[in-house]
């Protein structure tokens, strides 16, 4: 299973956002917008040596869940330590190195975020005190800090990680820059961006470009079979044919476009039209890869009043091959499974037991994963982490460590 969309550092969020802050409650509104602010207050910590914790967590979590693979779209480029800006890619190192730990697969989707955001009516919003540490400047500052992380991923040298890459989103790269980026990142470059997440991101993009964000980025020459986009909740009918026809892929996210009152995107639309469907967890309101099997389906379901809008093979072909493809770990003509990695699972727990294999997705969690292999490693067994032990106490570990986090 290969989680294509994931945010560590999010994972700190679980279960603290869920009452309404003293903004919402004056206004009677809680969404996407309230939730990212505490997104913002959680990046504010972060340092390299805390980054590297936490996502060693989320990793073990992430493979002691049926997990074996993460695209981590990561922004936060400069962490903070005793006032003082971390140094230049430490916490890509941090990342890397958390998972290398966790024995997970990364793909490093290091990503390019320029400016605060487009108001409504389609002008750029500087960056605000914490967006300032994900940005480059420019699409030229990004370039060469990519290259440069290149070079160390190189050095690295291991079967566990490859480097990727992103734009943020529409709202936080200017079109000139996504040409360039489109014209100089290398061909067949894994390439992911948040897409059409929120309306207000569409009416933004429309006020400043006159089109989609879709058509914006097909526009730029980003579309094709190397690129995700990522929820992609509100689209056209056009925006759907455009992906469909490039052979893009689209990481849907259920639980977390659940949580944050998203909306339901148009799957079966997008993969009927073309596109390949890769599942992630995002900000991990849960991390559990059958969970999110279930939720596509079901929002499927909800939207159409209609059930069986994917196959049970279609939903584990999501968090398979969909998620693999994605992650440029197995192209349209290779087998992903030809990574080595794999799971057992049980098939006669309580809540599986009965159940057709083939329609585990609909009925197993991820307490029903009794090993998880990853490079002919064994990582995890009945949810503890091989080497690293309990997950929860890794977690108990980081909160006492790092205490501004609760």
């Amino acid at each position: 299973m290969v989680n294509a969309h994931s945010h560590a550092f999010h994972r700190v969020l679980r279960g603290r956002t869920h009452e309404r802050s003293e903004t919402s409650v004056t206004d009677s509104t809680d969404n996407f917008w309230t939730w990212r602010t505490q997104m913002y207050a959680a990046a504010s910590y972060l340092s390299p040596g805390a980054y590297e914790q936490l996502a060693t967590a989320v990793f073990a979590e992430m493979v002691t869940c049926g997990w074996t693979a993460v695209g981590e779209f990561h922004y936060v480029h400069r962490g903070q330590t005793a006032g003082t800006l971390s140094e230049p890619l430490a916490m890509e190192r941090a990342l890397i190195n958390a998972a290398i730990a966790a024995g997970i697969r990364i793909t490093l989707l290091d990503t390019c975020y320029l400016q605060g955001g487009l108001s409504v009516a389609g002008e750029a919003i500087p960056l605000n005190e914490v967006q300032s540490r994900f940005s480059d400047g420019n699409a030229e500052g990004w370039l060469k800090r990519w290259n440069e992380l290149h070079d160390v991923v190189t050095e690295i040298n291991s079967p566990l990680v490859t480097l990727g890459a992103a734009v943020h989103s529409v709202r936080a790269v200017p079109k000139i820059e996504l040409e360039r980026i489109g014209a100089e990142l290398p061909a067949g470059t894994t390439l992911h961006a948040h897409v059409s997440e929120q309306p207000a991101e569409n009416e933004a993009c429309r006020a400043a470009y006159g089109m989609t964000p879709t058509e914006l980025l097909s526009s730029s020459g980003l579309l094709g079979p190397s690129f995700s986009a990522v929820h992609a909740t509100h689209l056209t009918p056009h925006d759907i044919e455009l992906l469909g026809s490039s052979g893009s892929t689209i990481v849907m996210c259920p639980s977390t476009e659940a949580d944050l009152a998203d909306g339901i995107g148009p799957a079966r639309a997008l993969a009927d039209a073309g596109a390949t469907i890769a599942l992630g967890t995002d900000q991990h309101a849960s991390i559990d890869p059958y969970l999110e099997m279930r939720a596509l389906e079901h929002g499927e379901r909800l939207s159409t009043g209609q059930r069986g809008r994917f196959q049970p093979a279609e939903l584990m072909d999501a968090a398979v091959s969909g998620g693999a493809r994605s992650l440029g770990l197995a192209g349209p003509d290779t087998d992903s499974t030809d990574l080595d990695d794999y799971l057992m699972v049980d098939c006669e727990s309580m809540r599986t037991f009965g159940s057709r294999v083939s329609q585990l997705p609909l009925t197993a969690t991820a307490a029903d994963v009794q090993q998880v292999v990853i490079n002919q490693r064994v990582v995890a067994e009945n949810g503890v982490h091989a080497q690293l032990g309990s997950v929860e106490e890794l977690y108990c570990a980081f909160m006492t460590e790092h205490p501004e986090f609760q």
